[in-house]
Formats: C-alpha cells, structure tokens, sequence
C-alpha cells in the first residue's frame, strides 16, 4: 500500500495507471472496510440471539442454523458469476450498487421478522448474501489494485480484518438491540455502517475500479477452474472458513446451554473469537511480507497446526476465562489463513483473471461457511457439542495435511 505522504506511483502493473495519494489510499481501504464491517455484522447477527429466534419462529438448531448459512450459500452460486463480470466491468459501481442491496435487504428481513415469516427472512438473507459475495471480491479486487506487488497481502490483509470486526459486532450488540428494540431489527441494524463507508469509499475510489485492456477470454477464465494450485489454495480456504463459522454459530450457544450463561454475556465472550481476526488477518499480510519474505506456505501450515488441537480439547474446559483465552488462540490462529489465502491465490494466476481467482476462492471457501453452521446443527441436535467440536478438530487436522503440500508460488 503506498504509505508516502506525497502523491506516488505503483510500478506494478496489476495496480493500474491511476496516480494514489496516501489520503485516497487509505480512505480506499477505510472505505471498503466499513462497508465490508456493515454486511460482515449483518451477516453473522442472528447466531447472536438463536434462542430469541428459534422461540419466536418455532424452529429448530438446523434452520436456526440456515439463517446464517443461507448468505453463505447464496455467495456460493453467485460468487464465480460475480467474479466473471468484475473482471469485464467497473468494482466501483459494483460496490455502490451492493450496499444499496443491503439496504433492501435488512428492511425485508426486519419486516418479514416482525410477521414471523420465516421464509421471507430466509429470501431476504439471500439476497444479502448477493450483496455480500459482490462487496467482498470487489473490494479484494480494488485494494489490490491500489497497493503495490511488495505490500499487496498487508494490504488485502487489512480489508479482510473486516470481517471479523464486523463478525464482532453483530455477534457483542446483537443481544443488546434484541433486548432493546426487539430481534427483527437486527437484520437493518448495521446498514448504516455500510452507507458510511460508502460515503468515504466513493471519492477515494476515482478511477481505480474500471477495467483496463481487453477482457479476458472464456478459455482464460476456463483455465482458472483447471489449476490445480487454485483448487489447492481453495480448500484450505474451505477448512480454515468451516472452522471459522462453526464457531462463529455455535460458540455461544455452547455456552448458554452448557454453561447456562445469559446471552449477552456468551454474547460478548464469543465476539473475541472473531474480533481477534483484526490483528490475525493483518498480522497474517505482514509476517508472509516482511518475516518470511513474501512466502505463503509457512503461515497457513502454522495455522492449522496451532488451531486444530485447541479445538479438540475446547470442551473439555468449564472455566470461562480458559474458554475465552481459547477462542482467542482459535480464533488468532483460523483466521491467519483467512487473511492471507485471498492473496495467495491471486498469485498463482495471470492478472488478467486475478478477479475470477478470488472468485473462486470466495465461493469454495464459503462452501465451507455454507455447510459448516447447518452441519453443526444437525450434529449438535444428534450428538452434542462434544461430538460437533470433535469433528470440527478433526477438519483441522486435515487443513495440517493440505497446508503441508500447500503451492509456494514465489518460489516454486
């Protein structure tokens, strides 16, 4: 990221021609991120409040759970189709254009929740998720193009902090504006985050989000899906995002039933898991950057290796400082991955496809997102949470095995 105080130029191609100055470079990158904060918060909210919502709409931990996943799964079909177009059209209207969604979007679900309609809240949910998948790979998309080839993973490193500042903010004051104005009004609570990002997105973005030089080709986006270094870097992505949202839904309604703690304060505990990720993810850029000199492999094997035995020991414990000094290591470590694999598998494809490549990893890692809550739910139902945190460690063991034969794209 250019950090010079006068106007400054990237040499690098994939940045593009448009001259960044330090201001407009980090209004870019604040801009995006509190858009990112916005759709991130209302994303996870209602893992938040489970209880108040299972009650009120008589459902149970599985479609308590579809009521994250859905966004999830919707970015799943959408996301490579939105990564195609973005490679042939303008990130920046892209992103104008999403937070208007989300605007639809948490007022019908706000609606739809006052009525007890548990479908029309499930079809507003995907339609966020749409907003989501387009905000995510656009500001991917636009911050890299805004940084330079030597400070690129910081840079994207700190966009993707986003989502755990936002994951911590849905998941801390979502009970608190239940309590006080009711649950429905979670899915509109944070859209003004998203708007005021957009206010300082758009005049820091001038320029940068059009596309530059031919489209690429239907071959050249073909050849995207046959890589096998892409599909390597995708499943770790996969594992690292199951982990991640596993605990981000059942977390706290671990320690609500197991602990019989009150939902603010499982709430709050649980909200360290994901708000670490703001020093993981950036951590994740600057230690592949500066202390492994621009290797990747390193930090996504240390990852897995760190989180997967913390996850199988996680309820074995009962005291809840322990456990919160847990979700912290977890979630420090989890994210690590999460922060860097973004730029990672930009790295192994032409720039020409960089946006169909991130694309892709958004769509196989929230695969994982998708599956992970639902997955969770029908386990927890079936066998309870020692069996589901079981499992959960055992995906992490096999991130260990992914990350061990991990491509090296600088070096290889």
């Amino acid at each position: 990221m250019t950090t010079k105080t006068n106007e400054s130029k990237s040499s690098d191609p994939e940045a593009g021609s448009v001259t960044q100055t330090s201001y407009s470079t980090w209004g870019l990158v604040a801009g995006t991120s509190l858009i990112s904060t916005g759709l991130a918060a209302y994303e996870i909210v209602p893992a938040s409040v489970t209880p108040l919502i299972r009650d009120s709409l008589h459902i149970g931990p599985t479609s308590a759970g579809f009521l994250v996943g859905i966004m999830f799964g919707t970015a799943v079909i959408a996301s490579l189709p939105v990564g195609a177009v973005l490679d042939r059209t303008d990130s920046r209207n892209a992103m104008t254009i999403s937070v208007l969604t989300l605007i639809v979007a948490g007022t019908w679900g706000w609606i739809a929740g006052q009525r007890g309609d548990y479908q029309s809240v499930i079809a507003s949910r995907a339609l966020g998720g749409i907003a989501y998948v387009v905000v995510w790979n656009a500001g991917i998309d636009i911050v890299s193009r805004a940084a330079t080839s030597e400070n690129r993973a910081t840079a994207v490193g700190i966009f993707t902090a986003s989502g755990p500042i936002g994951f911590a903010l849905g998941q801390g004051t979502g009970p608190l504006i239940a309590h006080r104005f009711g649950w429905p009004v979670i899915f509109l609570a944070f859209t003004g985050v998203a708007v005021v990002g957009l206010v300082v997105f758009w005049p820091a973005s001038r320029g940068l989000g059009a596309r530059r030089g031919d489209a690429p080709s239907v071959q050249e986006l073909g050849a995207v899906l046959r890589n096998r270094r892409i599909w390597s870097v995708g499943l770790l992505g996969f594992l690292a995002y199951s982990l991640y949202l596993f605990v981000n839904s059942w977390g706290a309604s671990y320690l609500t039933t197991e602990l019989e703690l009150s939902l603010a304060v499982s709430g709050f505990s649980v909200a360290v898991f994901p708000a670490i990720g703001v020093v993981s993810r950036i951590s994740s850029g600057l230690l592949s950057d500066r202390v492994f000199g621009g290797r990747r492999q390193p930090i996504v094997l240390g990852s897995f290796a760190v989180a997967a035995p913390l996850v199988l020991v996680f309820t074995r414990f009962q005291s809840l400082p322990l456990l919160v000094a847990l979700l912290v290591l977890i979630g420090f470590a989890v994210q690590l991955t999460l922060g860097l694999s973004f730029t990672y598998v930009r790295e192994v494809v032409d720039s020409r496809v960089a946006a169909t490549a991130v694309a892709f990893q958004t769509s196989v890692g929230l695969t994982g997102a998708f599956l992970a809550p639902i997955a969770g739910g029908i386990v927890v139902d079936v066998s309870g949470f020692d069996t589901a945190f079981l499992l959960a460690g055992l995906l992490a063991i096999c991130g260990i095995a992914v990350a061990w034969r991990a491509p090296e794209p600088g070096y290889s």
